[in-house]
């Protein structure tokens, strides 16, 4: 009898137990729900749950809610529990990391591009990187994978690819041919390099591509990769020069034929051999071809009278040399915001966006914007749109207003994004689709 009484005890004891820890998780649950939905509620508001590049997309019936994905993602405030499940909270404030996608424990997310509202024109690729031309291949932002550690990835995975069926053709000075030497083209021409196949890189501009065209103070914010016949790259925030010297260093050691100031201007397919036409006039031929160029081949104008002043420009290189001058940027992306910011501290800044606030930021940018606007370090314009750059002065109004603004100004730096070098590749016979909502990247 005693026994059993001991036994009900602690049955009784430990059922008490689980309750109170059933009790605690429910209202922990409850409570990380709430103010999950508070934030998504805000983000609705403030115009932020709208995804305007890659974002990750959560199957319910797969994910347990561990949390893995949040902690993972470095931006932060992109995703939340709610309910016990994953869900989206700024959509537009993530950047495509894709460390979600790496940190779920039961392939729960995937990565897409596009939405009903917003589509994304991008070129029709295969699972290998390769479009609907055979034997031309895609790594890097043209394909959807602007950030650093993704473009590296892709790269080498894409030559990995290709070198596992590859035959040689004595036809063709190269294995393989590598366009563009961002991110995506390094490590593209390091993996052929690594796996014996040889490789030339065309760069239109100089090593780096568009990063190369960042102001050298600029920090730029990557994750720990793995760079081909490198290693390991532990960095999480650089500076241009810095990942440059590396890039640098690597090529040097490893005899790596970059040619510079070499924009591709035609491919041919000639018996299964592609003919590349630069703008110096020189023509290679290769077996196989790599496209790692961005998206923005051409910047945007805002086809404005006097746009095409020498007061006006599309890039900022030294900010360190500017000084007490009057600046209008215009723009509400990273580029603009970051510009304005680096500007701002030696001259008179004013920034003009379009748009009501600015919704496809990171949050980093975002918080140091927001303080140089509170403290009138910079003078910033929503609703507005320049109208005419003038030698002295600019004009600019409100969106659905006839009233002029007026500023005197010395220099114009435009920031509106850039077109999709779309006529280069309909010349080579690349389809590109507009994309409303599609996984480029799942867990097979």
């Amino acid at each position: 009898m005693e026994l059993q009484i001991e036994q009900i005890a602690i049955y009784g004891f430990t059922a008490i137990i689980i309750i109170v820890v059933l009790v605690i998780y429910i209202w922990k649950q409850r409570r990380e729900s709430k103010i999950v939905n508070i934030k998504i509620s805000q983000a609705k508001e403030d115009g932020l749950h709208e995804p305007v590049s890659l974002y990750p997309v959560i199957d319910p019936y797969r994910c347990i809610g561990s949390g893995a994905c949040v902690d993972a993602c470095p931006e932060k405030d992109i995703l939340g529990l709610s309910n016990g499940k994953s869900t989206i909270i700024n959509a537009s404030r993530c950047i495509g990391h894709g460390a979600c996608f790496r940190a779920c424990p039961l392939e729960a997310i995937s990565l897409w591009i596009g939405t009903e509202k917003r589509g994304v024109d991008i070129p029709h690729l295969s699972v290998n990187f390769e479009t609907n031309v055979k034997g031309i291949f895609i790594a890097g932002e043209l394909g959807g994978m602007g950030l650093i550690k993704n473009a590296v990835t892709q790269g080498f995975e894409a030559v990995e690819y290709i070198a596992k069926s590859f035959v040689k053709d004595p036809k063709a000075t190269y294995d393989l041919i590598v366009v563009g030497s961002g991110p995506a083209g390094i490590s593209a021409t390091l993996a052929a390099k690594k796996l014996n196949l040889s490789v030339l890189t065309l760069e239109q501009g100089t090593l780096g591509g568009t990063i190369s065209t960042f102001p050298r103070s600029k920090v730029i914010m990557t994750s720990p990769m793995d760079l081909p016949l490198y290693g390991k790259v532990k960095l999480r925030e650089t500076s241009k020069s810095e990942l440059l010297d590396l890039w640098n260093s690597v090529i040097l050691k490893h005899n790596i034929e970059i040619r510079e100031n070499s924009k591709v201007e035609e491919i041919k397919n000639v018996d299964n051999i592609f003919h590349i036409t630069t703008s110096l006039g020189d023509t290679y031929t290769s077996k196989k071809v790599l496209l790692a160029i961005g998206r923005r081949g051409t910047p945007k104008k805002l086809n404005v009278p006097g746009e095409e002043s020498e007061k006006v420009a599309y890039r900022l290189l030294e900010p360190e040399v500017i000084s007490d001058k009057k600046i209008l940027v215009v723009g509400g992306g990273d580029s603009a915001v970051e510009s304005a910011l680096l500007l701002a501290d030696r001259n008179k800044v004013i920034l003009s966006y379009r748009k009501s606030a600015f919704s496809r930021i990171k949050k980093k940018n975002a918080d140091k914007i927001n303080a140089a606007m509170q403290s009138g370090l910079i003078d910033i314009h929503f609703n507005t749109n320049v109208v005419s750059i003038n030698q002295g002065f600019v004009e600019f109004k409100a969106n659905e207003s006839d009233e002029l603004l007026k500023w005197e100004n010395d220099m114009v730096y435009i920031f509106a994004g850039g077109e999709l070098p779309s006529q280069f590749l309909k010349n080579i016979g690349i389809e590109v689709s507009t994309k409303r909502g599609e996984a480029i990247l799942k867990h097979n």
